[in-house]
């Protein structure tokens, strides 16, 4: 579990907070998506977690454990994957990139892990090649491999998809979901529509501070408030708010167009 705690930040130079006693918490095994308007401060949150840039003020514990105190034992708890994975690559071999934070381990350890993590990601037959033969969509499933490689038990994800096509878009969702399945804890920072239904909470940052909460459940009925925050409302909220509107209510578990037409089709045979 994570628990973030009385958490204000500024950068140098800054006289502004990016964040003012912030407080959330994430429960093992879920997704969370934290949304909120440009400059919000959610890849702060994102940083600060993953012990990219050091707490000053409150308390952030994983596992009970104050990060603040044991960042090296945390940085191998929790992976972070940007928006854009070039930005992140060192090697240009898959295998190399993969095994560069496994070099304490045995060689049939580090082979074991690579494998386990390319599979995951539907790569393990590309794990001889070089990342420039990717597509930034498949370079961006490297990257969220490496996480799975070191063993993490919490993902932050910021931003994943923004700059990939609409195909590669669809290959990390699908990976996300399947992470879930298997009991990961995914934060999802984001303003994307699509990542936002992922979630099982989402959380809209607002001056500094989490402005409000809406639960996966409870979305229907809330879309509109992440239009308050100037994020776009997914399209299949709004279908379904005026579908209910109409008396035609769909209990939908993942907000895809799939399972609407579904339900639809359901509803008209009833």
């Amino acid at each position: 579990m994570i628990k973030v705690e009385n958490v204000s930040f500024k950068y140098k130079n800054s006289e502004n907070k990016v964040l003012d006693e912030l407080n959330f918490s994430v429960n093992d095994g879920e997704i969370i998506a934290i949304v909120g308007k440009n400059a919000s401060g959610k890849s702060t949150i994102g940083k600060l977690i993953s012990g990219i840039i050091k707490l000053k003020t409150g308390t952030i514990l994983i596992d009970n454990m104050d990060i603040s105190k044991k960042r090296d034992l945390i940085r191998n708890k929790v992976g972070i994957v940007f928006q854009n994975p070039e930005n992140q690559i060192i090697f240009n071999n898959i295998y190399d990139e993969l095994s560069f934070s496994l070099k304490d381990l045995d060689k049939n350890e580090i082979d074991s892990r690579i494998d386990s993590a390319l599979t995951q990601v539907g790569m393990l037959d590309k794990k001889n090649q070089d990342l420039f033969t990717l597509s930034l969509g498949e370079k961006q499933r490297i990257m969220i491999a490496e996480v799975l490689a070191k063993d993490s038990k919490y993902i932050i994800l910021d931003e994943p998809t923004t700059m990939i096509d609409s195909q590669g878009k669809e290959k990390i969702y699908e990976i996300i979901k399947n992470l879930k399945d298997k009991g990961y804890t995914i934060i999802c920072i984001t303003n994307v529509a699509d990542e936002i239904l992922l979630a099982d909470r989402i959380l809209i940052l607002n001056n500094g501070k989490i402005e409000c909460e809406i639960d996966k459940k409870d979305l229907i009925n809330k879309y509109y408030l992440l239009n308050e925050f100037e994020i776009k409302e997914p399209t299949i909220l709004k279908i379904l708010a005026e579908l209910k509107k109409n008396g035609i209510n769909m209990d939908l578990k993942e907000f895809s167009v799939k399972e609407l037409v579904k339900g639809l089709i359901n509803e008209k045979g009833n």
